[in-house]
C-alpha cells in the first residue's frame, strides 16, 4: 500500500497533486456532456522550445468562477479540499462552497480509518483512489478513544473519562454529547473531594427502589466503564429540527438511548433489549435485536411509542445482524457469521468474517426472503452505520462484494488481535484484504464517508 501522506490537515494535500487537472477535465466534460479527448482539443500543443527563449510564458486562462463551482460541485470530499488549496482563486470558490454545503452534489465514496503511530495521528484510506492520508484529529488523542461509532461522515468515540464526543476528522470539528452520568444506568462516585472518581452501573437502570432493595451495581473506574458501556453509536439527520439525533445502544442488556442536539441528558427507551442494529426514517427508529425481531420507535411526538414490527426470526442469539435501508427502497437483515480461528503466535483467538446472508424484509407477510446476491450493490459493515450502495452511482467499488470491519462484542479487550477487515465476494465467498495488517492497530479501524457537514450551522 502506498505510505500515508504527511499533513497536519486535508487542507494540506494540494502540497502533493495526484493529475488534478485531470479531475478538472474529467469533471467539465461531465458538465459538457463531452468526452476528455474532446476536451484535450482546447488545450492546444505549447509552442517549439526555441520560441519561447527571451520571452515571458503567457499567463494561463481561468476558469469562471461560477464555472469551477460547478466543477468543485462533482469532485470526492479530498479531491476537493486538494483543489481549493491550489491557488487564491480556487480557494474562493472551495470557500463560497462550503458555505453552501448543499450545493457540493458528489456522492462520497466510503474510506477506511484507522490508526497510526503517534497518539494524535490516523489514516483515511480512499478507496476511490486508492491512496492513503494521515489526519492530524482534536484532542484528545486518537490513541486514547475507543471508536463506538461512525455515521454521515462523523466519529462518535468515547475518551478516557467515559465522556462522549462526535467528532469530523475532515474539518476537525468536535461536540460534547451528554455527559455519561445522565444514562439512567449510570451512577457517578464521589470522592472525599467531591470530584467524580468512579461510576456505578446498574441492572436494568438506577432506582431509588433498586438502591433501597440493596440491588448492588458494578463499579468501574473512569477509564473502565466505556470498555462495557457502549456498544454501538448513530448519528442521524433529524429532519424535524433540522439537526442530528445521536443513538446509543449500551449495557446492560443492550438497551438503547438517545438525544437530539441540544439535549442536556440521553433519553433512555425500555423496555426492549438485545438491540444490535438501529436505522432512523420519517421519525421512527428501527432497531433490530440479535435474535432478527424489529422494534419502532417513533420518536417525532412528545411521547415515545414502541411497536414490534417483525418477530423473532431465529430461536437462537446471533451475533452479528444489521438492518439497512437499500437503495431500491427494502429494507434489508444482514446476518456475519464470524467463526473463531486461531490467531497467529502472541495473539489472542479471532473470530474471522466467513459467510454472509442478505434478507429482504417482508414487513406485510412478517418474514425474511433471502436473496440472491446484491445485484450491483455492495454491503459496508462494521463498528459504523451499514450501507448499501450501487456500483453504478460508486464505479471504484466492486459489485456484489462486501467491505467489512471487526465488530466484535468488547473489542477494546482485544486491542492485539489480528482485526477482521477486508472484502468478501457473495458469489463464492473469497475474501480480500484492503490494507496490509501491520497498518490495523487500535482503535480498531472504522469506515467513514467523508463530509464538509458543519453541525453549528445546522447543515446535515
Amino acid at each position: 500500500m502506498e505510505a500515508c501522506i504527511v499533513i497536519k490537515s486535508l487542507r494540506q494535500l494540494a502540497r502533493h497533486p495526484t493529475s488534478l487537472c485531470s479531475l478538472i477535465f474529467r469533471a467539465l466534460a461531465d458538465l459538457m456532456g463531452l468526452s476528455p479527448s474532446v476536451l484535450g482539443k482546447f488545450r492546444g500543443d505549447p509552442p517549439p522550445m526555441e520560441n519561447m527563449v527571451g520571452k515571458s510564458p503567457e499567463p494561463e486562462p481561468e476558469l469562471p468562477p461560477d464555472m469551477l463551482s460547478s466543477i468543485f460541485a462533482l469532485l470526492e470530499v479530498p479531491d476537493l479540499v486538494r483543489a481549493g488549496s491550489v491557488c487564491s482563486s480556487w480557494r474562493s470558490v472551495y470557500t463560497g462552497l462550503r458555505r453552501q454545503l448543499r450545493q457540493h452534489k458528489q456522492r462520497q465514496t466510503p474510506c477506511l480509518l484507522y490508526s497510526l503511530a503517534g497518539e494524535n495521528a490516523a489514516c483515511l484510506y480512499s478507496l476511490a483512489e486508492k491512496r492513503a492520508y494521515k489526519l492530524t484529529l482534536p484532542d484528545p488523542p486518537i490513541r486514547s478513544r475507543y471508536l463506538i461509532g461512525s455515521s454521515h461522515g462523523w466519529l462518535i468515540t468515547s475518551d478516557e473519562r467515559s465522556e462522549l464526543q462526535i467528532v469530523n476528522p475532515i474539518t476537525g470539528e468536535q461536540i460534547v454529547l451528554p455527559s455519561v452520568i445522565t444514562l439512567e444506568q449510570v451512577k457517578p462516585v464521589f470522592d472525599d473531594e467531591g470530584a467524580i472518581h468512579k461510576y456505578e452501573l446498574w441492572e436494568p437502570r438506577y432506582t431509588a427502589l433498586a438502591e433501597f432493595l440493596g440491588h448492588e451495581p458494578s463499579v468501574y473506574a473512569l477509564d473502565e466503564l466505556r470498555d462495557y458501556l457502549y456498544l454501538k453509536a448513530y448519528l442521524f439527520p433529524d429532519p424535524q429540527t433540522e439537526s442530528y439525533i445521536v443513538v446509543l445502544i449500551h449495557n446492560p442488556e443492550y438497551q438503547i438511548s438517545f438525544a437530539r442536539a441540544g439535549d442536556c441528558g440521553w433519553t433512555f427507551l425500555p423496555p426492549g433489549w438485545n438491540y444490535q442494529e438501529c436505522i432512523y426514517k420519517d421519525g421512527i427508529l428501527y432497531a433490530v435485536t440479535r435474535t432478527g425481531s424489529i422494534d419502532a420507535f417513533d420518536l417525532s411526538g412528545p411521547t415515545v411509542t414502541r411497536k414490534t414490527v417483525l418477530g423473532d426470526m431465529k430461536n437462537y442469539i446471533c451475533e452479528h445482524i444489521y438492518i439497512v435501508q437499500a437503495p431500491w427502497g427494502d429494507m434489508l437483515q444482514v446476518w456475519r457469521e464470524q467463526p473463531t480461528v486461531d490467531g497467529d503466535a502472541g495473539s489472542e483467538n479471532i473470530k474471522e468474517t466467513s459467510k454472509i446472508f442478505v434478507y429482504k424484509i417482508d414487513m406485510a407477510a412478517k418474514k425474511l426472503v433471502e436473496i440472491n446476491g446484491l445485484h450491483g450493490h455492495v454491503l459496508f459493515l462494521g463498528h459504523s452505520q451499514t450501507q448499501c450502495l450501487s456500483v453504478e452511482e460508486y464505479p471504484q467499488l466492486k459489485a456484489n462484494c462486501v467491505y467489512f470491519t471487526d465488530d466484535v462484542r468488547f473489542i477494546s479487550l482485544y486491542q492485539n488481535s489480528k482485526r477482521d477487515v477486508g472484502v468478501l465476494n457473495l458469489e463464492n465467498d473469497t475474501r480480500e484484504e484492503i490494507i496490509p495488517q501491520i497498518y490495523c492497530s487500535w482503535p480498531n479501524p472504522i469506515w467513514i464517508t467523508p463530509s464538509l457537514t458543519m453541525m453549528y450551522s445546522g447543515l446535515m
